[in-house]
């Protein structure tokens, strides 16, 4: 079957949302429920889910994940990202306590990439940009984020949901922001 890309938004709205990046022509984004995807029991090799999980509240985390595991083979691979909140935490607690022009939806300062009182993706602020990283980003729908994780949070999830070899790592997204766990696990 190949790679399929899920999203809560079309490619036209990424497009919208994102006007400065440039697409690829031909790519196609499916909209599909999460919860129920189309796929038969056990006829998956890979799921990766990338910054998906904290937007799930608590109630729909497990849904997800024992879906994930339902469409996945025996032997199936589970990669997800998400947030590290832990060393998010310790740099917010770091950073300098400036409150500066705290928000602005105004679209000249979204596009300048204002986050919270600054045009900066540095987490040198505590009110700039490291909060979009424990709440989401502000200024779009279905951007927020519902949920949090440490490792230990991680690893014990997705023992509960059944997957084996789980192992988690910590990394930068892009390099310079967002401390994140990327959390890669089998289905026996």
């Amino acid at each position: 079957m190949g790679y399929i890309n899920i999203d809560q938004d079309s490619i036209a709205e990424l497009q919208r949302r994102y006007p400065d990046r440039k697409f690829d022509s031909g790519v196609i984004v499916e909209n599909l429920n999460i919860f129920d995807l189309p796929y038969a029991a056990e006829s998956i090799e890979e799921v990766n889910a990338d910054a998906v999980l904290e937007h799930l509240s608590f109630k729909d985390e497990p849904r997800f994940l024992y879906e994930v595991f339902r469409v996945l083979k025996p032997g199936g691979t589970f990669n997800l990202t998400v947030p590290d909140f832990e060393a998010t935490c310790r740099a917010w607690l770091e950073a300098s306590d400036d409150w500066r022009g705290f928000f602005s939806d105004s679209d000249e300062d979204i596009k300048a990439l204002h986050w919270f009182g600054t045009h900066s993706y540095k987490y040198e602020n505590r009110w700039g940009y490291i909060m979009a990283t424990f709440f989401g980003p502000q200024n779009g729908s279905g951007q927020f984020h519902r949920n949090a994780y440490s490792e230990k949070k991680l690893l014990t999830m997705m023992k509960f949901v059944g997957f084996v070899d789980i192992s988690v790592e910590r990394f930068r997204w892009q390099d310079d922001r967002d401390f994140m766990l990327r959390t890669v696990c089998r289905k026996q």
